[in-house]
């Protein structure tokens, strides 16, 4: 009698749902990361500062970025996939980072295309109001995926 290696696809843990809901915002989080370092998809990347509101470079001409917004969705990112590995760490993940997202939202509300030493990381409205979008999306997400292993562990 022979075993199967323990890499083969009848005897891999499949991820949940909020595990690949975690992994993809992880994912998307690094490209936009990325993203905000190429010239071209970032316009005016000659504008590009490393923090403030100063910062001119515009993320596909809409959302204004600096060198520290991109490192933070990197960092975001990575966070996300490495989360993203466990059901709890996945669900944590998408309704705490939601969470962070609302209070950079409120925060933006504030000092969004403010001149302000309190606007470190560049904000435009196109960028509070899709934090908005982030925070609901991922808390939804957290909370109605999260509740299979919720309800069935006791």
């Amino acid at each position: 009698m022979t075993s199967r290696p323990a890499n083969t696809p009848s005897t891999r843990t499949r991820r949940a749902p909020v595990q690949l809901a975690a992994l993809v915002f992880g994912i998307v989080f690094v490209l936009v990361g990325i993203l905000g370092f190429i010239p071209g998809v970032t316009t005016n990347y000659d504008a590009l500062l490393f923090a403030g509101n100063d910062s001119g470079a515009l993320l596909l001409g809409v959302f204004q970025v600096s060198i520290l917004h991109n490192i933070v969705h990197l960092l975001f990112g990575v966070a996300g996939i490495v989360l993203s590995r466990k059901f709890s760490g996945a669900r944590n993940f998408l309704i705490w980072g939601g969470v962070i997202y609302f209070v950079l939202w409120i925060y933006g509300l504030f000092v969004a295309g403010m001149d302000t030493a309190a606007n470190i990381v560049p904000l435009n409205n196109a960028d509070n109001w899709l934090h908005l979008v982030l925070a609901i999306a991922m808390v939804a997400l957290g909370l109605l995926l999260g509740r299979r292993e919720a309800t069935t562990r006791r």
